[in-house]
């Protein structure tokens, strides 16, 4: 019986085992899926549906009702330490960014299990935009990347100058020295009690990790496909990282999306109506988007990245 057009595909729960506890996600596949996408989430508490404890867009779930409209596969996870994932997280000090990229690496290969793809896309929101470009190293897994709303620059740059434009002096040259140690590769063993959250001791060992990463160097290294997605009105990531990521790949595929903002919906330059789209399910994606998503991957249809017949 062939599925009408319009039914949506079902839903399904899957877990992924790990030595430190089960990690979980969303897969939806039409039948007779043209390809698979894997959606990596952005940093801090972001979920499967790239919520969190005070956002609620339901950006990766509507980018997977997207694709499955255009016969594309699709899995969302929440990654170790969030959702229903957070049982696998083993402790702080244990997390390195390469310890997400190594679940990514593992879940591209479930799902093409699952799917019986040739390979699978990643898509890449935010921090999830660098774990794609870890993830895809030497891995013939991987089909292409979708870049959205990824730095462009590396970690030290952007917390300089987020940091150098919010602190006073005395805590900027003490923020700064910080920074400094980690980027050696230096834990830091008394950070000022009002810079705690960025740099308890739990967390420095993931920052050490993330801050020896250049997002566009990463990028160079790799042969595959790239589609370098970017709004110009997201509060977060600028076109500037868009552009600096576009020039150390020549031949990806450059997208600005004018009014698109970070979780990826038409809204102003102005902060207070920006945000306010954080928190409203009931809007769209911004139209570019999706489209620009689907067709990329559908374009790269020829190059014998669809799944077995």
């Amino acid at each position: 019986m062939t599925t009408p057009a319009t039914a949506s595909p079902a839903s399904e729960d899957i877990a992924l085992k790990t030595p430190t506890g089960t990690l979980w996600g969303t897969l939806v596949a039409p039948p007779g899926a043209d390809a698979a996408a894997l959606i990596l989430p952005g940093s801090g508490p972001t979920d499967r549906n790239g919520n969190g404890p005070t956002i609620h867009p339901d950006s990766y779930k509507l980018i997977a009702e997207a694709l499955a409209g255009a016969n594309i596969a699709s899995l969302r996870i929440d990654k170790r330490g969030i959702g229903l994932s957070a049982a696998a997280m083993s402790a702080e000090q244990d997390l390195r960014i390469q310890t997400y990229s190594d679940d990514a690496k593992a879940w591209a290969a479930d799902l093409k299990a699952r799917t019986h793809a040739h390979c699978v896309w990643l898509i890449g929101h935010s921090e999830g935009a660098l774990i794609a470009e870890l993830a895809a190293q030497y891995n013939a897994d991987i089909c292409g990347l979708i870049l959205i709303s990824g730095a462009g620059f590396k970690a030290g740059d952007v917390l300089r100058k987020q940091l150098g434009a919010t602190l006073p002096d005395p805590l900027k040259q003490q923020a700064f020295s910080a920074l400094a140690e980690l980027e050696a590769g230096r834990p830091v063993a008394d950070p000022p009690p009002q810079l705690a959250a960025l740099f308890r001791p739990s967390v420095q060992p993931y920052l050490i990790s993330w801050l020896a990463l250049d997002p566009a160097a990463l990028l160079h290294d790799l042969k595959i496909p790239v589609l370098i997605l970017q709004g110009d009105t997201d509060l977060q990531i600028s076109v500037d990282d868009a552009r600096r990521l576009a020039a150390a790949r020549p031949d990806a595929t450059l997208t600005i999306l004018p009014g698109v903002n970070h979780v990826l919906k038409t809204a102003p330059a102005d902060r207070a109506a920006n945000i306010a789209t954080y928190n409203d399910p009931t809007l769209p994606l911004a139209p570019p988007v999706a489209a620009a998503i689907t067709s990329f991957i559908k374009s790269h249809s020829h190059e014998n990245r669809h799944l077995e017949r």
